[in-house]
């Protein structure tokens, strides 16, 4: 249950601490009056999505927190797989801070957690009927959920839905494979060109570097020529002159004859002797070069074919021979991705037809779960309802199984309602009046949390549209509910307030130009006073007040059975 709601600058509460007992409480107050935002805070506290604009104005933060007491196992395992046991096992603290820029952080037992850690938390702790919810009753692709919830269909959901979903995925890729085969055709034709003319060329990464030295060579080829034969003529001489190596063998000769004469010539004539070599060395290096001069015109044209070619293939496929060679091995996966298309297609067609056959007997199954829970479901309705002053209804939860599958199964679910005697059942939307559909809301919430593990469950307006007998109708039932769950039920009218087992008060006044909503108990004559509002209006008379009075005493007399 929750045992405490303390909430601090959200909207026009600048801060109130909200204590809560068993069975059934209710908020009353003016319309305005800031009922909604309590339901707020308790909503971010559930890890709902909150706006912004919940932060009070002028404030860089708010904040809200709770105590749950009471905490159900299957809750106490949930916090215990989460690792978020507190201190106090059976005790459950939440906190969420919101800021003026849209964001906010949560805390469980003072554990620092994420939003969605709050939203898996919630279905243990409050169930929420608000205004909306009444549409939704009447928005026939609801009523499938309402069924599976009561049939307790979640596990089989659980296996079927990923089955549908690969379904639809298998689908589409063999869509995409029969329909894009002219496509599949003209690119397979496209990259084995590709392919073929990158094959064909037999290029090396390392080929183009030594094609362009080689080139080099051939473009140069006059001035290699020219030059090695102007170095063998002055090394070696021509038939008028002799040449270096001539002229040196003679300075060499000369100054060894000096090495008899004496010792001080040894140095000179070993210096000439090595440079004569050298030179001799230098002389048939350079006649060595010059006889095996190649300046072939045949592989002068091939080189240059062979560069156009490499030219050519990188500005189609790529900057550098070793990215074209990149690109060739990418094409030749896709190639073999593309040509093996008939085989995945009928690969995919077996696989499609299992997940086929396994999605079928589980949506027969749902089907089977819902034709068996609709009865049992209608019947619980129906009994609901009698007490809610409508012992002449008639509620037909109608289940349309179909050969298709859906996200669903086979079935759609609609519930269709007679109110009137002898007319026939005619969809809730087509039938239902507001105080009607607030009755059927309110049966269906009863029987569909009847044997969950939610600990608490708030009302908000639920008596929208409703009046008279069905309204006190309506105030029994809550208080039945009461007895069986911690309740909370912000309500307009008397009959409801007055059945509450506690009553808080939701008021705004202004104070230096700014608003504030004030969360008050009240005790019993202050009970009969609102009560009287809510009567009679703004003028409260000794009237309203004697009618008050009565049905609170009334009240008293059917909670004490």
């Amino acid at each position: 249950m929750l045992q405490l709601l303390h909430i601090e600058n959200i909207a026009v509460i600048e801060q109130a601490d909200i204590e809560l007992e068993d069975g059934l409480t209710v908020l009353s107050g003016e319309t305005g009056a800031g009922k909604s935002i309590v339901i707020d805070s308790i909503g971010a506290v559930l890890g709902r999505r909150v706006s912004r604009d919940l932060v009070r104005t002028g404030a860089q933060k708010g904040f809200v927190s709770a105590v749950f007491t009471g905490l159900s196992p299957a809750l106490r395992g949930l916090l215990d797989e989460l690792a978020l046991t507190g201190e106090e096992p059976d005790t459950l603290h939440i906190q969420r801070q919101l800021t003026a820029d849209g964001k906010s952080t949560c805390r469980v037992n003072m554990k620092p957690v994420a939003a969605a850690v709050l939203r898996q938390l919630a279905p243990y702790l409050i169930d929420i009927h608000g205004q909306n919810d009444g549409q939704k009753l009447l928005d026939e692709q609801y009523h499938i959920d309402y069924l599976d919830g009561y049939a307790g269909n979640g596990a089989l959901l659980e296996q079927y839905r990923p089955r549908y979903q690969a379904l639809l995925a298998l689908r589409r890729e063999i869509t995409a494979l029969e329909t894009g085969e002219q496509e599949r055709l003209q690119r397979i034709d496209m990259l084995t060109f590709h392919k073929e003319e990158i094959e064909q060329a037999a290029l090396r990464p390392d080929e183009e570097e030594t094609l362009a030295q080689r080139k080099a060579y051939f473009d140069h080829a006059g001035k290699i020529a020219g030059a090695l034969e102007q170095a063998r003529l002055a090394l070696n001489g021509d038939d008028d002159a002799g040449g270096a190596c001539a002229l040196l063998d003679q300075a060499a000769g000369a100054l060894a004859g000096l090495r008899e004469v004496s010792e001080a010539f040894d140095g000179l004539a070993e210096q000439a002797e090595e440079v004569r070599l050298l030179a001799a060395d230098l002389r048939d290096s350079v006649s060595g070069r010059s006889d095996t001069l190649d300046f072939s015109p045949a592989e002068r044209e091939w080189v240059e074919q062979r560069l156009d070619l490499i030219y050519r293939l990188k500005q189609k496929y790529g900057g550098t021979a070793a990215e074209v060679l990149a690109y060739r091995d990418r094409i030749a996966a896709e190639l073999e991705t593309l040509q093996d298309s008939d085989n995945r297609r009928e690969g995919l067609r077996a696989q499609y037809k299992e997940e086929l056959a396994e999605a079928k007997a589980l949506a027969a199954q749902l089907s089977e779960a819902r034709r068996a829970a609709a009865k049992r479901l209608e019947a619980e309705i129906v009994r609901e309802l009698a007490a809610l002053d409508m012992e002449k209804v008639k509620l037909r939860i109608a289940v349309h199984t179909g050969a298709k599958l859906s996200a669903h199964g086979f079935d759609t679910v609609t519930f269709e309602i007679s109110v009137n005697p002898g007319e026939p059942e005619k969809l809730l939307s087509r039938v239902a009046s507001g105080g009607e559909l607030s009755r059927i809301m309110l049966a269906l919430k009863n029987v569909l949390t009847a044997g969950e593990d939610v600990g608490m469950l708030i009302f908000d307006e639920i008596d929208t549209g409703v009046s008279g007998h069905a309204a006190q109708q309506i105030a029994y039932k809550l208080s039945d509910i009461g007895r069986q769950k911690q309740t909370l039920c912000v309500t307009h009218l008397p009959q409801i307030a007055a059945m509450g087992d506690h009553h808080l008060l939701i008021s705004k006044s202004v104070r230096g130009e700014r608003s504030y909503t004030d969360v008050q108990p009240m005790d019993e004559p202050s009970r009969a006073r609102e009560i009287a509002r809510m009567l009679s209006g703004e003028t409260i008379t000794e009237l309203s007040l004697q009618n008050a009075r009565e049905l609170l005493q009334k009240a008293a007399e059917y909670q004490r059975g």
